[in-house]
């Protein structure tokens, strides 16, 4: 009895195992399978542009959906049930902190209606765009929202889903070119991987060698039998490292046609830096004229503003004088008030000359005093007019 229950004990943990080591090899091939396909884009697009007819991307896209549909939990309608959910759901939502991301246009495209096609388009998007890896990795690194969308064993809550981020960094080397209202949005077939490309086998030479001895001890009898054998295992192998020789030479002219490429471009843009430091130092030299310019201008504006006040004070200085003068002779001498008002006016007209002496005897006249005494000059009869004294019989020159 005690050894049928250690039996029964012993198989259910294998059965408990065996779903578990089943999930482990699905993630592990899903991951291996992706690296084989980031390699086989980047080697491809080194001769040909890369779109919707390259097989090579439609196995890539593939195999991201596989990824990431990989154990996507289902969503439990209002009457209980569970319905299928596409990666796009989990992409829309843990995707909205990626800066300037594409998931508001990818909604609102018109010819691209179910989850699954919205998700493939995406992919495109994210491709042309150069995003692919940030999107995964902001996606990961929102841990509560994979958590919710996804079950226990899938790929991005386990550790393959960092090395997933780090393979999508190489293909921002290439210019993909999509179009997205074609056939390959079309969703309602499942993604399909073709998995023949990967699982071709090149021998090398340490099997052939191998493949050699173990005919030797068979029994291959005679040296005309092994003569043919080794001459084979000559020729694969010659021509093993002739490919190898192909694919270097390969190599080196991709890497010499990529460097000439760059140092036209580097070249390119050493002139355009060029041309903008010398615009920038016309620019300069520009701004510094027109900044001396306006100084000059502004000087003299201040300059005529400060004579146009001077101008200002005078003429309001004489006006006072002016209306000061006539005040004091209607006050005065009423029957002289016409001459005050000519002297007066004749005052302002000669006072218009801003000389010293000038305005010195407009100020002493502006005094009562001063002004008296000029009258009193003029009404006196010792005062004689030039006229009367070249006339007048009894004064004679002595």
């Amino acid at each position: 009895m005690a050894s049928l229950g250690l039996g029964g004990l012993g198989a259910s943990a294998r059965r408990k195992s065996v779903p578990s080591r089943n999930a482990a090899v699905e993630r592990r091939n899903l991951i291996t399978v992706c690296r084989f396909s980031v390699k086989t884009l980047i080697d491809r697009s080194c001769f040909e542009t890369i779109d919707d007819s390259s097989p090579e991307f439609n196995n890539f896209a593939a195999i991201l959906e596989q990824i990431l549909s990989h154990r996507l939990k289902g969503q439990i309608t209002w009457f209980g049930y569970e319905s299928t959910r596409s990666f796009w759901d989990y992409i829309r939502v843990a995707c909205r902190k990626v800066s300037h991301n594409s998931i508001c246009s990818i909604e609102n495209m018109e010819n691209v209606g179910s989850s699954r096609a919205k998700g493939r388009a995406w992919i495109r998007v994210a491709l042309m765009e150069k995003h692919l890896s940030e999107y995964i990795s902001t996606a990961l690194r929102d841990f509560k929202t994979t958590r919710r969308f996804y079950e226990d064993g899938a790929i991005v809550l386990g550790e393959e889903a960092n090395m997933l981020a780090g393979m999508l960094l190489g293909l921002n080397a290439i210019d993909f070119s999509f179009c997205l209202k074609g056939k390959g949005l079309d969703g309602t077939f499942p993604a399909v991987i073709d998995y023949t490309p990967y699982l071709k086998f090149i021998e090398s030479s340490d099997s052939i060698s191998s493949d050699e001895e173990e005919l030797r001890t068979l029994g291959s009898s005679g040296s005309e039998g092994s003569t043919p054998e080794n001459i084979g295992s000559v020729i694969v192998d010659e021509h093993s490292w002739y490919n190898k020789c192909k694919r270097v030479e390969q190599k080196y002219r991709l890497a010499l046609e990529q460097k000439g490429y760059l140092e036209e471009l580097v070249r390119l843009r050493e002139n355009q830096l060029s041309e903008s430091v010398s615009q920038n130092k016309l620019l300069l030299q520009r701004i510094e004229d027109m900044d001396l310019a306006h100084k000059m201008e502004k000087e003299q504006l201040e300059y005529i503003i400060m004579e146009l006040q001077d101008q200002l004070k005078s003429f309001q200085s004489l006006d006072q004088l002016s209306a000061d003068v006539s005040l004091s002779q209607t006050s005065l001498d009423p029957g002289h008030s016409q001459d005050g008002k000519q002297d007066g006016i004749n005052l302002l007209n000669e006072g218009k000359e801003d000389t010293p002496s000038l305005l010195g005897l407009c100020g002493s006249l502006t005094s009562v005093a001063s002004y008296k005494s000029l009258t009193s000059l003029k009404s006196s009869e010792y005062l004689a007019s030039p006229t009367t004294e070249m006339t007048s019989p009894g004064l004679t020159p002595s």
